[in-house]
C-alpha cells in the first residue's frame, strides 16, 4: 500500500513538471511534505522527512504493539535503511525475527534494516577514540544512552568516536583523549548522578557541548532531575542540554550542526 501510494503521489508530480505546469525546485518542495497513510495500523508515515530536515524518519518503538512496529519499518523500508530506537528485548526479538538480515544491537536498544556500514563497524568494542563528532559517557551505567547516541550518528554516517568511563570520579581519565576530544566540532557528553562532566569538557575543549542527562543515581538525583539541573546551571559558556536519557535527541543535535561530515 505505501510503495503504490508514494508512487502515485511521485506521478503526478512528475507529470506536472514534464507538463511545464510545476517547477523542479517547486516539484521537491511539494514532494518533501508528502505522507505515506497507512489507515489500518493509525499510521502516517513520514518517508521524504530527510528531504525536508536532513534526517529520516526514525521508529521510536517504545509503547508500539507488534503489528504497529512492523508496519512501521515495512513502510519506511521501501524508502532506504530505517533506524528504530528504544528497542526492548521482545521488540528486538520480533523485529530479528521478521528481518534477519537487519543489524541489532542490544545494548543501544537499536535496530536497522538496510544498509548502514559505518553503523555496522562500529558496534563491536573497541570504538573509535576519535572522531568529527565525540560521545564521551562519564560511568558505565551511562553507556547504553551515549551508544544511543554513537549509534545514530553511525547510522547517518558521522564520523564519530566514543569514549567511556571518565567521569569526576577520576578526571585524570580524560587526559588521554583530550587531544582528540579538543580536534572534534561538537561533544556530547553524556552524565547521571550529579551530572558534572559536561562542564568540565566545555571548560577544556574549544567545540560547542551537547550535554545528556542521564537517570543513573541515587535517591536525590531523582531519575535524572538532579544531573539535567547542574547540567542547565553549568557556568561554563557552550553547553546545551538535552532531555533525561535522550542520547537519540543529542545525536540529531549535533549531526544537524553546520560543519563537515
Amino acid at each position: 500500500m505505501h510503495k503504490l501510494m508514494q508512487k502515485s503521489i511521485i506521478r503526478h508530480i512528475l507529470d506536472l513538471v514534464a507538463q511545464g505546469r510545476l517547477g523542479a525546485d517547486e516539484a521537491l518542495e511539494r514532494m518533501s511534505f508528502e505522507t505515506a497513510r497507512d489507515a489500518l495500523h493509525g499510521l502516517d508515515l513520514d518517508p521524504q522527512r530527510e528531504l525536508r530536515s536532513g534526517l529520516g524518519e526514525v521508529v521510536f518503538a517504545q509503547g508500539k504493539g507488534d503489528e504497529v512496529l512492523l508496519a512501521a519499518v515495512e513502510g519506511l523500508r521501501p524508502h532506504g535503511p530505517v533506524l528504530v530506537s528504544r528497542v526492548a528485548a521482545a521488540q528486538d526479538r520480533l523485529l530479528r525475527a521478521h528481518f534477519p538480515q537487519g543489524l541489532s544491537w542490544p545494548q543501544a536498544r537499536l535496530f536497522v534494516v538496510g544498509d548502514a556500514p559505518r553503523l555496522k563497524a562500529n558496534m563491536t568494542p573497541p570504538w573509535p577514540r576519535q572522531g568529527e563528532i565525540m560521545v564521551v559517557s562519564a560511568g558505565a551505567a551511562d553507556i547504553p544512552v551515549a551508544l544511543e547516541a554513537f549509534g545514530a550518528l553511525s547510522f547517518w554516517d558521522h564520523d564519530c568516536g566514543c569514549v567511556t568511563d571518565v567521569g569526576v570520579a577520576g578526571l585524570h581519565r580524560l587526559t588521554p583523549h583530550l587531544d582528540a576530544l579538543r580536534k572534534a566540532r561538537a561533544i556530547i557528553a553524556v552524565a547521571g548522578m550529579e551530572g558534572a562532566l559536561p562542564g568540565v569538557l566545555a571548560g577544556l575543549v574549544p567545540c560547542p557541548v551537547v550535554a545528556v542527562p542521564t537517570s543513573v543515581g541515587y535517591g536525590v538525583g531523582a531519575h535524572g532531575f538532579a544531573a539535567l539541573s547542574t547540567m542547565l546551571c553549568t557556568c561554563v559558556p557552550g553547553v546545551a542540554v538535552v532531555n533525561i536519557d535522550n542520547g537519540f535527541g543529542a545525536a540529531a543535535f549535533a549531526a544537524k550542526m553546520p560543519g563537515k561530515q
